[in-house]
């Protein structure tokens, strides 16, 4: 690879490509040019004109390569000790779900201790974009947000819709303000594919008919059609639940779901709902009740419950550099399972008296990690909806296998493909072996020693990849990591607090 700004450019323009998922020969496509061409760009052998780099990061859908703003990359040197307290933030689930919720709202909602990462961010440019106002109150992130008579939906911003996968939540509190409306949506969601056919089935017994083409969803909304009998999701999913939720709280009707997911962000969205007027019951459980109010205008206060999916992240943290640190404010609730299959693994720990979160009802406790010689648990470890283990939080499980003696089968039977970025773990020293596409062997413990990985583009994999790094002998590059920004706020920055040592950079 040649050492001047061409050769920094190529790479640049090839971990942008791999984090897109894309071939040489796609991208090549995207920017009818050969693969060849793409080769040599990536070699650095190839001159670029501005307007060349400015349509490679067009077609890279990214900000990845754009003059002096290239990818940020982390430096983790290791094996690092951490020590001290860290607080977990809120949860980054339910501030995009009461973000969009805040849409059926014609009052002022301030949202309190919002979790500003890049995935809030996007959320926020697209409602800004349809004339809905937003301000950042205060450094406690406290946001306020205040919607107008009249939503632009002409006006959105494609380009943040198009970054944010959330974006589908928008059906449910649209449906009941326009009778026609487009959003547009991210070039890899097909209709009819897992994640999108049970949200528009969830919505259709509100009158809403989705058709996709060009990128976008068209919908149509029959006033005349009203859910006459329970709603049965054919999914358990979080956000499925949150769209039918939301659709439910501006039906004047009695609305009944089944099989509803209680998981963490659906009972932060019921809470809101409670603070808007809406009736609801059954909050925890698979069923929900909620009855709605036709009109929505209310000045509302309401602060999020702690993030249970960072907070396993920071316990992995301390897990596999064999630390012992506090964390603070941990939503226990949504952790149990997980401490438990911990303690069977011979972790030790202890735990604070519970207390409440900001909401008055998400239950808290702080965590002390000790030391631990962990050992292989006897059963695979798997996910299941809550009360079971979190799905985000099994890829931690990963990483904490490999200083474990012996073997564990991780099963990750809902997402296609991301166990297969768990392998990654073996450029460090790892002992992954790939089973299927949703299985993986771990053989511990491991010594772990650094190198350089392009990020995986699945967040919760990516985390995984940089706590090992935390463990690993020497030195480590994580490239391209824009991925846990999303999910994220300033994590490297706070691991940094407890005695990590990360540093950020780019290429260019």
């Amino acid at each position: 690879m040649t050492d001047g700004y061409k050769g920094r450019i190529g790479n640049l323009i090839r971990d942008a490509r791999k984090h897109k998922g894309l071939t040489q020969a796609q991208l090549a496509d995207l920017l009818n040019t050969s693969q060849s061409a793409i080769n040599r760009i990536e070699q650095g052998q190839q001159n670029l004109s501005l307007e060349m780099i400015a349509r490679v990061g067009a077609a890279l859908d990214s900000s990845l390569v754009d003059i002096g703003a290239g990818p940020t990359h982390l430096r983790v040197t290791g094996p690092t000790t951490l020590s001290g307290e860290i607080t977990v933030k809120t949860s980054k689930n339910a501030g995009v779900a009461l973000l969009v919720g805040s849409l059926l709202n014609r009052g002022r909602t301030t949202l309190r201790k919002v979790a500003r990462i890049e995935e809030v961010n996007r959320i926020i440019e697209v409602l800004n974009s349809i004339g809905v106002q937003t301000r950042w109150l205060n450094d406690d992130n406290d946001l306020e947000i205040v919607p107008p008579k009249e939503l632009r939906l002409d006006a959105v911003d494609e380009t943040a819709a198009r970054r944010t996968r959330s974006v589908i939540m928008f059906l449910g509190p649209l449906l009941h303000r326009l009778d026609n409306f487009e959003l547009p949506y991210a070039g890899g969601c097909n209709l009819g594919t897992r994640t999108v056919e049970p949200h528009l089935s969830a919505l259709r017994p509100f009158g809403l008919e989705v058709k996709a083409t060009d990128g976008a969803y068209h919908a149509t909304v029959n006033r005349e059609i009203q859910p006459g009998r329970p709603i049965v999701l054919t999914e358990r999913g979080d956000t499925v639940t949150e769209n039918a939720l939301m659709a439910a709280a501006l039906h004047p009707g009695t609305t009944v779901i089944r099989n509803a997911s209680s998981n963490y962000m659906v009972q932060d969205l019921c809470f809101y709902l409670q603070k808007l007027g809406v009736e609801v019951e059954g909050i925890g459980t698979t069923t929900l009740r909620i009855t709605g109010r036709e009109i929505i205008d209310v000045d509302v206060d309401y602060a999020p419950s702690e993030d249970p999916i960072e907070a396993m992240s920071l316990l992995t943290a301390a897990i596999v550099t064999d630390s012992e640190i506090t964390i603070k404010r941990v939503p226990i609730e949504f952790m149990e399972i997980e401490l438990a299959t911990l303690e069977e693994m011979g972790f030790n720990y202890t735990l604070t008296e519970e207390y409440l979160a900001l909401n008055g009802k998400t239950r808290l406790v702080d965590i002390n990690t000790k030391h631990s010689i962990l050992h292989a648990p006897l059963d695979k470890i798997h996910p299941l909806p809550f009360p079971g283990l979190n799905i985000d939080n099994l890829p931690f499980f990963a990483a904490i296998a490999a200083v474990a003696q012996g073997q564990t089968l991780l099963h990750d039977w809902v997402y296609e493909n991301r166990a297969i970025y768990l392998t990654e773990l073996n450029k460090l020293g790892g002992n992954v072996t790939l089973m299927d596409p949703h299985r993986v062997m771990i053989e511990g413990p491991t010594h772990f020693s650094g190198t350089e990985i392009v990020c995986p583009p699945a967040l919760r994999p990516a985390v995984v990849i940089l706590l090992a790094m935390l463990a690993s002998k020497g030195t480590s590059v994580l490239r391209s990591t824009y991925v846990i920004a999303r999910g994220y706020e300033d994590l490297a920055e706070r691991l940094n607090q407890l005695g990590a040592n990360i540093t950020a950079f780019r290429d260019i």
